[in-house]
């Protein structure tokens, strides 16, 4: 039954475009799912899977997006080779937080990634001579053999990706996450390094959000340090947490539910956030595991902030 519901999945990304005519603003939107759904699966990768709290994801999404920007623009680099450089970049990054966030956790984790989330988008803006500063900077759409339309390429990389982290989480690397989240004195007991995996988490979560940034970039031709802020960074918090955490089809489900509420809601001040905001709440009071547990839900189990005792922690990797 999971077979068939993913082959026709992939037949209904394949066929959208044919759907809907190859419409730019539906293109736009299925395409903005895709950029979501990659780095909500990379922060779960690093919240869900790993416990490490990140409220910065933003600024590595911006990171990736400039890297595309300016090695394709001002370098000449080809796609093929600008996007995983992007992402690339965009590890490093994520090594240099997580080096200064390996021993912390909590709390104290979630400040360092906030400062590093607001921190980016001023770099960038100061930084006139390679960045553009307030003017941003223009992106050529990169064009394919056959002329393959870019949307198909995204679809590609998209699928790829959770095929990926997919595996990723089924490994002896995966394992060794859960149990760093699960209790870090006990991992150590195990032999696991732990501030080691710390890092790697980083740097795998960002180099997967610096791609989703890069092909941000080609999408839309230009990048400004406008398009990821703040907002952003608890936008993709909240797709993870109303997905369920530690779930792939959870993050997936939240990153496509929560990627579509601001077209519909944008011309209202304020109720984008709003809609947000009391869907997060109502997810954890009444479905601690997110969306992707929708399908056990009954009135009888519903905990309305009540003590979910062991039920209501997520202590294995919930992959499918």
């Amino acid at each position: 039954m999971k077979k068939i519901i993913i082959y026709t999945v992939i037949l209904f990304m394949l066929m959208y475009p044919l759907l809907v005519g190859f419409s730019n603003y539906y293109l736009t939107i299925f395409f903005m799912m895709s950029v979501y759904v990659i780095t909500a699966l990379g922060l779960n990768l690093l919240l869900g899977f790993g416990g490490q709290v990140s409220v910065g994801q933003a600024g590595f999404l911006m990171v990736g997006a400039y890297s595309v920007a300016i090695l394709s623009s001002k370098v000449g680099l080809p796609f093929i080779v600008t996007l995983p450089l992007a992402g690339i970049i965009t590890g490093i990054v994520g090594l240099i937080i997580g080096l200064s966030a390996a021993r912390l956790k909590g709390h104290f984790l979630a400040v360092v990634t906030l400062g590093f989330g607001i921190s980016v988008p001023q770099i960038i803006l100061n930084w006139q001579g390679l960045t553009g500063g307030y003017s941003g900077m223009s992106v050529a759409k990169p064009t394919f053999i056959f002329g393959i339309h870019f949307y198909y390429v995204v679809v590609l990389i998209t699928l790829f990706i959770i095929f990926i982290i997919y595996n990723l989480v089924n490994s002896s690397l995966g394992r060794a996450f859960i149990a760093i989240r699960d209790s870090e004195v006990a991992a150590q007991s195990m032999g696991i390094n732990v501030p080691l995996y710390k890092l790697l988490m980083f740097v795998i979560s960002s180099f997967f959000t610096g791609v989703a940034g890069g092909l941000y970039a080609y999408w839309f031709s230009f990048v400004s340090p406008n398009d990821f802020t703040l907002a952003t960074s608890f936008l993709i918090l909240a797709m993870v947490v109303v997905g369920g955490l530690a779930s792939i089809p959870g993050a997936i489900i939240g990153a496509m539910v929560l990627s579509l509420i601001p077209h519909y809601t944008d011309q209202f001040v304020g109720l984008t956030n709003l809609i947000i905001g009391v869907l997060m709440v109502f997810i954890i009071l009444v479905r601690p595991n997110g969306l992707a547990s929708i399908k056990k839900m009954s009135f009888k189990n519903l905990t309305f902030g009540k003590k979910v005792g062991n039920k209501g922690v997520i202590k294995d990797a919930e992959i499918g």
